[in-house]
């Protein structure tokens, strides 16, 4: 036996070195080369992290649904009980990522969407426990989104592009004939059920106009009228949420009618008063659920990118004291059919998303899902520090303040480190203390210093704040991060002559003008999914988002509006990019076309720039496929390897 260890042990030292990763026959590259396996080896565990997300709860007492990732994708899975096996239901190539029970029936099944290579394109589908069989419930072509089943399960309500493809009809169907939905309300634009009332007559819509303004709307479903819930007063008003209390009597809602932040009201339906429930909060509601036997209602609040919970008593408004959430993040508040539960998905900086229970009795969490962590010790992960930074302009009389987290490598890294600012998209996203293993990966294994901030037009500030970077104001946000490369060259443990920008999205739009604005003060860049031209962008994204699209950057049919556009664009000022410039994109995406990415590296590769660019034909507005994920992940730490950590 010992001359045999010895042998192989002989063997593995003289072991020729392991080969170069390959890119999966999805990815098409250009100008990336050959990814040592060093590299993928050492990010191996921290793209092998995975998480789990609450969905619903079985109406039966069979425990939960939730989504997680066993295989290349995200699929349905049944826990019975917590920290019990899960039984994974569904098994796609492409991820089946969200669904909803059927409520109240002894015929126990769930509806879940899936689309087609990232294409956005959500299909209804009907999964029977008893069999496992599975229907599809729409046209296999349009986009449907917003399913809703009324309380005993009869009906399921949904909006669908299926009749010009651009505007979100509603559409109700019934489990004896699934495929036979009946379109009830033909709309202009996005418009989503919200509540059922119980007694099945009256449905609760909501009309999006914009990011910054909705009306709410009641649906006769018999008659097909309908009638404006709080009818408008000519502001402005954006509702996030409206739920019937069960004997028809008030609608809950969030709205920021009364302030800078998005607050819990109370409407009188008969007479339309409405009471304010949550106005100590200076903090935006951005989920609740009422209990099915209406007397608790139970929200989240953002305060400064953690979130908190509250549970209500809906007769006396009195709170019900409960647990503390972790810092972190939270989302998918449900209550059990019972009401003597919440479920919800906590994640933290050190652990990915879970599956949770509040038991509202006991007041006490239990844990339903542990996720792994590829092996990986959770305790010496990076926890982030919640920083300000002064910025070009004032706010009451002082200087702005733009809020940001910074993840810092150890004590062990000696020496002002590399910097990579990581932008978020939306353009009203918040970057938020969540687990994310590329912060972790590169603050810890390449030494990294990684600053994610909210610049001006981030959620969770506030109207104000949210609305400084509109329309003409557009490049605002930009020099927040010239103001960010002024603090960071104040900060002794940081190099200001290495600093690199990464984002998705409209992050990807922040990363191009970036490099752009920025030339001699930002070394690398990595552009995933990203608006190059904001006219092209406008012009070339689904129809169905368009005119939403438009109520934030601005109208580009617009003489002078399209001028500004097209003179801020990274297209226009490419080129003074001269920066090494990663850009990858999914053949499939709906929101940014993949034109937007090809022209940025057409444009930018004129200046003689190194230029990266990888294509994945079966994904869209990012990656969904843990084979592509993980070489796209692989290639970025490689990219700042060579531009940003090496000479």
């Amino acid at each position: 036996m010992t001359t045999l260890f010895l042998l192989l042990f002989s063997a593995a030292l003289h072991a020729a070195p392991a080969s170069p990763a390959k890119p999966p026959e999805s990815l098409v590259t250009q100008g990336i080369p050959a990814i040592p396996a060093a590299v993928s080896e050492s990010a191996g565990r921290y793209q092998n992290a995975r998480s789990a997300v609450f969905l619903d709860w079985d109406p039966q007492g069979a425990g939960m649904l939730i989504t997680t990732r066993f295989g290349d994708t995200s699929q349905l899975h049944r826990v019975r009980s917590p920290l019990g096996a899960r039984t994974q239901l569904t098994f796609y190539d492409e991820p089946a990522g969200w669904a909803v029970f059927r409520p109240g029936c002894a015929e126990n099944g769930f509806v879940f969407t899936k689309d087609q290579g990232g294409d956005e394109a959500y299909q209804l589908h009907w999964f029977d426990l008893a069999t496992s069989s599975v229907t599809l419930l729409t046209d296999g072509t349009s986009r449907n989104i917003g399913a809703l089943w009324d309380h005993d399960g009869d009906r399921l309500a949904f909006s669908s592009t299926r009749r010009n493809g651009m505007d979100f009809d509603i559409y109700v169907s019934t489990p004896a004939a699934p495929l036979a939905a009946r379109l009830i309300l033909p709309t202009t634009g996005l418009w989503v059920a919200s509540d059922w009332a119980y007694d099945g007559e009256r449905l609760l819509l909501i009309q999006r106009l914009s990011n910054r303004e909705s009306r709410v709307h009641v649906l006769e479903v018999a008659s097909g009228t309908v009638s404006e819930l709080m009818p408008y007063s000519g502001r402005k008003i954006n509702y996030s949420f409206a739920r019937w209390s069960p004997e028809g009597k008030y609608v809950y809602f969030v709205s920021d009618e009364w302030g800078e932040f998005r607050e819990l009201g109370r409407l009188h339906v008969q007479n339309g008063v409405k009471e304010r429930l949550s106005q100590d909060l200076p903090w935006d509601i951005e989920d609740l659920d009422l209990s099915p036997d209406g007397e608790l209602l139970a929200y989240l609040y953002n305060e400064e990118g953690l979130s908190r919970l509250a549970v209500l008593k809906t007769g006396s408004r009195r709170p019900v004291k409960v647990p503390e959430l972790p810092m972190g993040a939270a989302y998918g508040l449900r209550f059990s059919p019972d009401s003597r539960r919440l479920g919800v998905t906590v994640t933290t900086p050190r652990s990915p998303g879970d599956a949770f229970s509040l038991d509202l009795k006991k007041s006490s969490w239990t844990a339903w899902t542990e996720s792994e962590l590829g092996g990986l010790d959770s305790r010496s992960f990076v926890e982030p520090e919640l920083i300000r930074y002064p910025t070009f302009d004032q706010a009451d009389g002082k200087t702005r303040m733009i809020p940001a987290f910074v993840y810092r490598p150890g004590p062990e890294v000696a020496g002002p480190r590399p910097v990579l600012i990581a932008i978020h998209g939306g353009p009203e996203g918040q970057e938020r203390p969540t687990f994310a293993s590329q912060y972790q990966y590169w603050a810890k294994e390449l030494g990294l210093v990684v600053i994610a901030p909210n610049v001006r037009g981030s959620e969770g500030y506030g109207k104000a704040y949210r609305d400084l970077d509109d329309g003409f104001k557009r490049e605002d946000s930009v020099k927040d991060i010239g103001a960010l490369l002024d603090w960071i060259a104040s900060q002794p443990g940081m190099d200001p002559s290495r600093v690199a920008v990464y984002g998705g999205s409209y992050g990807g739009y922040m990363v191009l003008a970036s490099m752009a604005r920025f030339p001699d003060r930002v070394r690398a860049g990595v552009d995933t999914v990203g608006i190059s031209n904001f006219v092209t962008f406008l012009e070339n994204t689904q129809a169905y988002r368009r005119d939403l699209r438009r109520a934030e950057y601005g109208d580009e049919r617009d003489p002078e509006m399209r001028a500004f556009l097209q003179s801020i664009s990274p297209t226009t000022l490419s080129g003074n990019i001269k920066a090494a410039l990663f850009v990858s994109q999914g053949a499939n995406d709906p929101r940014v076309p993949s034109s937007e990415a090809e022209q940025i590296v057409a444009a930018v590769k004129k200046n003689g720039a190194s230029v990266w660019y990888l294509l994945a034909k079966d994904e869209g507005h990012g990656f969904g496929k843990k084979r592509n994920l993980d070489y796209y992940r692989d290639a970025v730490s490689l990219f700042l390897r060579q531009h940003l950590i090496g000479p």
